[in-house]
C-alpha cells in the first residue's frame, strides 16, 4: 500500500482502491486533499494493471464537503473565488471520474454532504451503508450546489425532487436513494465494504475495454438521439469485436469454461 496523508491508495487484483482519509474533518476537502485525489485518479488512467477503481472514506463519514475551517469570514481577508476553486479543483476530478474508461465504485460509509454527495453521484456504481444520508447542503451557506449535483440529481430523480433536496438542504436516507434510483443499493453498514470490494473484484476481472465503452455510450445517450445512439452503438461494437476479450469470451463460452479477460 503507498498513501498520501489525506487519500490512502493500494491496489490489489485490479482494484485501485482510494480511500479519502481526513477522518476527524468527516474527509473534507482541503487543496492537500483534492491534490492527493487527482494523483489516484490519474494512476486509474494511465495504469494498464488498474481495471476497476474503488472510493470510500475512512471513520465514520464518507466527505462532507469542502473544509470550512480555512474560510472564516470573521478573519477578514479578501472574498474567496470560490469559481476559481471548483476550476482548480474539484472540476478536474470530477471530469477525471467521468471520463475514465474503468469502472468506478464508491462505497458511501457515512454521511456525504455538499461536494462529498456529489462527487459520490459521478462515479458509476453507488453503494451505500444503510446508515449513510446523502445532503445537499450548499442552500444552508447561500451558496448553489456544484460538483456535477445539479446535473446528475436533475437527470436521475427529475426536477421536483432535485429542487426539493437542493433547496430544503434536507438529509436523503440511503434505503430512500436507493428506492429513487439515485444509488445503486443500500447494504447493511458491517456488510458494506465486503459487497463493495467483491464487486470492483468481479468487475475488475471482467472484460474492462467493453466496460469502459459501454460506461461511454450510457453517457452520451443523455444528449445523443436514437439514431446517433445507433451510430455509436456501431462504432464502439466494432472497437471491442477486434478486442482480444471479445475473442476470449466467445472461446470460452465455447469451451464451456470461465474466461481470463485482460482489457485489451
Amino acid at each position: 500500500m503507498t498513501s498520501s496523508r489525506t487519500v490512502l491508495s493500494a491496489l490489489a487484483d485490479g482494484v485501485l482502491t482510494l480511500t479519502l482519509n481526513r477522518p476527524d474533518k468527516l474527509n473534507a476537502f482541503d487543496e492537500e486533499m483534492h491534490l492527493a485525489l487527482r494523483e489516484g485518479l490519474q494512476r486509474a488512467h494511465d495504469d494498464q494493471d488498474v481495471r476497476a477503481v474503488l472510493l470510500t472514506g475512512s471513520g465514520r463519514g464518507f466527505c462532507a464537503g469542502q473544509d470550512l475551517g480555512n474560510r472564516d469570514p470573521r478573519k477578514g481577508g479578501p472574498k474567496p473565488d470560490l469559481g476559481s476553486t471548483l476550476e482548480r479543483f474539484y472540476n478536474p476530478n470530477m471530469r477525471m471520474i467521468r471520463s475514465l474508461s474503468k469502472p468506478v465504485i464508491c462505497a458511501v460509509n457515512g454521511v456525504a454532504a455538499g461536494a462529498g454527495a456529489n462527487m459520490a453521484l459521478v462515479c458509476d456504481i453507488v453503494l451505500a451503508a444503510r446508515s449513510a444520508k446523502f445532503i445537499q447542503a450548499f442552500s444552508k451557506i447561500g451558496l448553489v450546489p456544484d460538483s456535477g449535483g445539479t446535473w446528475s440529481l436533475t437527470r436521475i430523480l427529475g426536477e421536483p425532487r432535485a429542487k426539493a433536496l437542493m433547496l430544503t438542504a434536507e438529509p436523503l436516507m440511503a434505503e430512500t436513494a436507493a428506492d429513487w434510483g439515485l444509488i445503486w443499493k443500500a447494504v447493511d453498514d458491517e456488510a458494506l465494504m465486503t459487497e463493495a470490494q467483491a464487486l470492483a473484484a468481479r468487475l475488475a476481472a471482467g472484460a474492462t475495454l467493453g466496460l469502459g465503452l459501454t460506461k461511454e455510450l450510457i453517457q452520451a445517450a443523455a444528449t445523443s438521439s436514437f439514431d446517433d445512439q445507433l451510430d455509436l452503438e456501431r462504432d464502439a461494437q466494432q472497437r471491442a469485436g477486434h478486442s482480444a476479450d471479445y475473442a476470449e469470451g466467445v472461446t470460452a463460452f465455447l469451451e464451456k469454461r470461465k474466461p481470463e479477460f485482460t482489457g485489451q
